[in-house]
């Protein structure tokens, strides 16, 4: 069997389409297809639904993607092992960062590190943080930034950031005169929150839920800056953390504290039982040391 065969077969399987898998591996889709068909034919049955308009995995294709993670990620492992063992310091890392931390904390972290070992490369990947824990855990990245809390029997944590949200509002708004505010004075306000698959939205509704309410949230986006703008233009409330609140148009919104801290707390996380390359430890050792 040809291991690149389980490769491009597991990208399809992630992305559940054709297109998108091949580039991400920079190959023709007609190639993918016919590798993916070759891999079929040897093992004697369908992998993939191709019948709707989104490939589905067929419950022989469950058990080989499943299979095929655990032994593209040993060979993964072999592969840094031996890379290390001839090279040193130099190296790749798969770095899972959420859009919004990347824009906060990495322009910096990477530019110094770079600085420090300039032949190890950094490959940044954007997941929404609520899903990283999954690609850390299936050794999709080899670090990435998460919300703590995490399982700690599964992963290791470094910690990157400590603080807490704040209330965005805009200047004319009845609350701007406030220094502090509790949240369950937010009960009748319109919210603009991150889209689901943020950890920052389930986050915000579940302390909202423990304040006797349920948020009225209008408006969700992935982009912070958009929702500081629909804000800045008085159209609802934004809960924020505070580097967050540093980067907003000051001269239209308010940022107050809230009585009751919403504890906003980021760290990098690696898979405890998965082999850690020089390279990557190199970079949690500088996140240690600069953070």
């Amino acid at each position: 069997m040809d291991v690149r065969h389980l490769h491009y077969f597991t990208e399809v399987a992630r992305h559940r389409n054709f297109t998108r898998a091949s580039e991400v591996l920079h190959i023709s889709q007609p190639s993918l297809s016919k590798m993916v068909k070759s891999l079929e034919e040897e093992l004697g049955t369908t992998l993939l639904d191709r019948s709707a308009k989104k490939i589905e995995l067929t419950d022989a294709g469950m058990i080989v993607y499943e299979q095929a993670e655990s032994i593209l990620s040993s060979l993964h492992d072999l592969s840094n092992s031996l890379y290390d063992l001839m090279h040193l310091k130099k190296g790749t890392i798969k770095i899972g960062i959420p859009p919004i931390i990347g824009t906060l904390f990495f322009p910096s972290i990477i530019k110094s590190f770079r600085e420090k070992y300039p032949d190890i490369q950094l490959q940044l990947i954007e997941y929404g943080a609520k899903k990283m824990q999954k690609i850390v855990e299936q050794g999709a990245v080899d670090v990435g930034v998460v919300l703590l809390p995490v399982d700690e029997d599964i992963f290791s944590a470094t910690p990157l950031a400590k603080e807490t949200l704040q209330l965005v509002v805009h200047k004319s708004h009845p609350f701007a005169n406030h220094s502090t505010i509790s949240l369950k004075e937010l009960k009748d306000e319109i919210f603009i929150s991150f889209h689901e698959d943020f950890t920052m939205y389930e986050m915000v509704y579940n302390e909202c839920l423990k304040s006797g309410f349920e948020p009225n949230i209008a408006y969700k986006s992935s982009q912070w800056d958009f929702i500081g703008e629909m804000v800045a233009a008085n159209l609802g409330i934004a809960l924020f953390p505070y580097s967050l609140c540093e980067k907003l148009d000051l001269e239209h919104v308010k940022v107050i504290h809230l009585e009751n801290a919403i504890p906003w707390e980021l760290a990098l996380i690696a898979k405890k039982d998965r082999y850690i390359s020089y390279a990557t430890q190199a970079f949690i050792d500088h996140i240690k040391s600069t953070v």
